[in-house]
């Protein structure tokens, strides 16, 4: 059965959290981290996101992502 579709609106908050397969890790150096958050920026700069909150795991990360513009299927596909 697949998953239900996300409701998304202008102004939500969202916990989007992601994890490597069979909980393996998804940063190997110090510089998967920086080019990481560099294209969140990116993302954010596109589609008006808002990061309240991130944390970085070795093998997964969550972030806490405010839309003004109801678009976070969008910005999770680029």
């Amino acid at each position: 059965m697949s998953r239900p579709l996300r409701l998304e609106f202008a102004g939500a908050l969202y916990h989007v959290t992601s994890r490597g397969n069979e909980r393996k890790a998804i940063y190997l150096e110090e510089a998967d981290f920086q080019r990481f958050l560099e294209t969140v920026a990116q993302v954010c700069e596109r589609y008006n996101w808002v990061i309240h909150a991130y944390c970085l795991m070795t093998n997964h990360y969550h972030l806490l992502v405010e839309t003004p513009d109801a678009n976070l299927s969008l910005g999770c596909a680029s």
